[in-house]
């Protein structure tokens, strides 16, 4: 057995895209529109993973939007996604400066939590050891759930 991806369902395939991709960084590697089954399937891959997305079938995200309207509740009821980054600060400033709630800030060094726009909890965590706490991470408050 082996773990192949995670689905999840998106209200605005646009605005999910916006955040997985251009804010978070992943990149899209498959897309597929189905008319009969009116949804669109777009299957994304963190940069390091995308080669060998295709070849390896490396885990990945698959966003699934169905083209009628319907509402998701509980986005947090599965758990979460977890990415490891080389630096969280980094990444965490990228993502502030691009308007994403930093929910629970790494004042560790070590773990961060956001949410995408359909309030999936996405977990970061520094890659290696911990990085040395530092501001403004390290006096920052928790926003909202995470």
């Amino acid at each position: 057995m082996r773990y192949l991806h995670t689905m999840i369902r998106v209200r605005d395939l646009d605005a999910s895209l916006d955040f997985f991709c251009n804010k978070l960084g992943l990149v899209e590697t498959t897309r597929k529109d189905s008319e009969a089954g009116r949804y669109t399937l777009v299957f994304l891959a963190a940069p390091e993973d995308s080669a060998r997305a295709a070849a390896e079938a490396s885990p990945l995200i698959e966003l699934t939007y169905n083209w009628d309207p319907e509402e998701y509740t509980g986005g947090r009821n599965f758990g979460h996604l977890a990415f490891e980054t080389e630096d969280i600060y980094t990444l965490c400033q990228r993502l502030m400066d691009a308007g994403v709630a930093i929910n629970r800030p790494p004042r560790d060094g070590r773990m961060a939590f956001v949410r995408s726009p359909d309030g999936i909890s996405v977990e970061l965590l520094q890659m290696g050891d911990a990085l040395e706490s530092k501001e403004p991470w390290a006096s920052m408050q928790n926003t909202g759930n995470w």
